[in-house]
């Protein structure tokens, strides 16, 4: 019997959701604020959705993009627990809109995303050359977004310059490594 997308989950159905043994969990719990299940009598935790949402968007960020526990703090502060849970959906155009809104919200700009320093990133795997960001390709859709300076940008050239840049932040990575 599968519970309800709205119920709360035991710590080790959100490990085994995410694929991690609950002791990782408990660590992320001392390291990130955030994450704060509801603890009944011995201790037993219970994850609400939104906390399932935000664990997914660390480990997506840990895991599949080589951030360090540091750039995510980073990522967490300046611009909140729904940007970092809509990294783990992909999710570019809320992540865009609510790294614009915390802008609003705060008197210094912040950058949409922060690129990580120095020795944010370590081991992010190579990209495959599958032109797919974001799920910007391949729905049959040819529709065009309006780019800088009133041009059209197609969503095929936006995946280019999306894989583009995901290959200088892994030449980035790399040239960090060597010195």
């Amino acid at each position: 019997m599968e519970k309800s997308p709205d119920a709360f989950r035991t710590i080790s159905e959100v490990a085994d959701d995410l694929d991690l043994p609950q002791h990782v969990l408990r660590f992320w719990e001392t390291r990130f604020p955030q994450i704060k299940p509801l603890k009944r009598g011995g201790g037993r935790r219970y994850y609400r959705p939104d906390d399932v949402e935000l664990l997914k968007g660390i480990r997506h960020l840990l895991y599949d993009h080589g951030y360090t526990i540091k750039g995510v703090q980073k990522l967490l502060k300046n611009n909140g627990n729904k940007f970092v849970a809509a990294a783990a959906s992909g999710d570019l155009a809320t992540m865009e809109a609510l790294a614009a809104q915390s802008e609003e919200e705060e008197e210094a700009p912040v950058p949409k995303m922060i690129i990580p320093e120095d020795d944010q990133i370590v081991g992010r795997p190579k990209a495959p050359s599958s032109r797919r960001f974001f799920g910007l390709i391949g729905n049959g859709e040819d529709g065009h977004e309006l780019g800088a300076g009133g041009q059209q940008i197609g969503k095929e050239d936006r995946a280019l310059l999306q894989e583009a840049l995901f290959d200088l932040l892994e030449c980035k990575r790399l040239l960090d490594q060597v010195r």
